[in-house]
């Protein structure tokens, strides 16, 4: 169909708020109304996509019970990778397509993995905090040491996860002089070309960053005993999937200094509660980010045209990146 004859699509944004507002968003180029909310709470679903032919969520949970309520919809265009909060078996059933965005944040990603590295390594925030405390005044002189500063040249990086991003990062971590481990799978009989052993890479590594994704073979894979392999200086880098950690026992492990520091940028439960330990803390060797690794603004805005991309396609009859085996339009 010519898209000048094409009756104008209903598109609806449910979290726009999850996009920072100073990003400008492309223009879908078929005829459309667009309705774009800043957050969508659970109960309010269904009836903001009653007419929409087009969802586009970053996080809002699409299941089989909006997909059966909102019998108009077509396409979920996913502002993210990870596709977790959509129900891709439901909507494979009832022929709704499904499309993610790939590939926008290798580079924002690995320089907060580098930069949690390198603030826990020098030991910004604990300094930083002894400063804030007037620390640097009772000591009386130009400088003190209060924490011992590590060197990140040198350092073996243990990575779990070869795909784009674990690549990415072992490149900017090549570039600065650490040596690279890419661990196999926990519990793997044998290893494939260019892993080393789960085992010998937990008990090796230095650091050790997590790029893997959150599935029932993941969940908590690190663990109270595979913290307890981790040389006491180790680092922690968890810009993956908050639940890829067992929390508990990593605050443990920080306090009681199993291992040498965390830096997270994501957690089983977002947004943290108030109460979330891992907040409460307030550990000099531990910083915590609000799941914004992704969000650089070249990043973001490679996402926002990417998803509009996607949309573009999908209602073009070339659909894009998409997740779900239909027919075409």
């Amino acid at each position: 169909m010519n898209m000048a004859q094409r009756t104008p699509v209903n598109i609806v944004f449910l979290d726009r708020n999850t996009i920072p507002a100073h990003i400008v968003l492309p223009t879908p180029h078929s005829p459309h109304h667009w309705q774009a909310y800043g957050e969508t709470q659970p109960d309010e679903v269904v009836s903001r996509l009653q007419k929409a032919e087009v969802a586009i969520t970053n996080k809002v949970v699409i299941d089989e019970t909006v997909l059966a309520a909102c019998p108009n919809l077509k396409l979920i265009a996913v502002a993210a990778t990870g596709v977790n909060n959509v129900d891709l078996a439901a909507c494979q059933a009832r022929g709704v397509q499904v499309c993610n965005v790939q590939g926008y944040a290798t580079q924002s990603v690995p320089e907060h993995v580098i930069a949690l590295i390198f603030a826990l390594k020098r030991q910004l925030l604990g300094y930083h905090l002894d400063v804030q405390h007037g620390a640097w005044q009772q000591h009386g002189q130009f400088c003190f040491f209060t924490h011992p500063i590590g060197s990140v040249a040198g350092s073996k990086l243990g990575i779990i996860g070869k795909g784009v991003l674990g690549e990415a990062v072992a490149r900017l971590a090549r570039a600065v002089g650490m040596t690279v481990m890419f661990a196999e799978h926990h519990g793997a009989t044998h290893c494939r070309e260019g892993y080393l052993p789960f085992d010998e890479v937990i008990s090796r590594a230095d650091i050790l960053s997590l790029h893997c994704p959150l599935n029932p073979n993941t969940e908590a894979l690190i663990n109270r005993d595979v913290l307890a392999c981790m040389p006491n200086h180790a680092l922690l880098i968890n810009t993956g999937r908050g639940g890829l950690v067992d929390e508990h026992a990593l605050l443990d492990a920080l306090k009681t200094g199993q291992i040498g520091g965390a830096g997270l940028d994501v957690l089983s439960e977002e947004p943290a509660p108030d109460d979330h330990p891992l907040i409460t803390a307030s550990l000099p060797n531990l910083i915590v980010t609000p799941h914004i690794a992704w969000g650089a603004d070249e990043a973001v805005n490679r996402l926002s045209q990417q998803l509009m991309d996607n949309i573009d396609g999908y209602l073009q009859g070339t659909p894009q990146h998409t997740l779900i085996n239909t027919a075409a339009r």
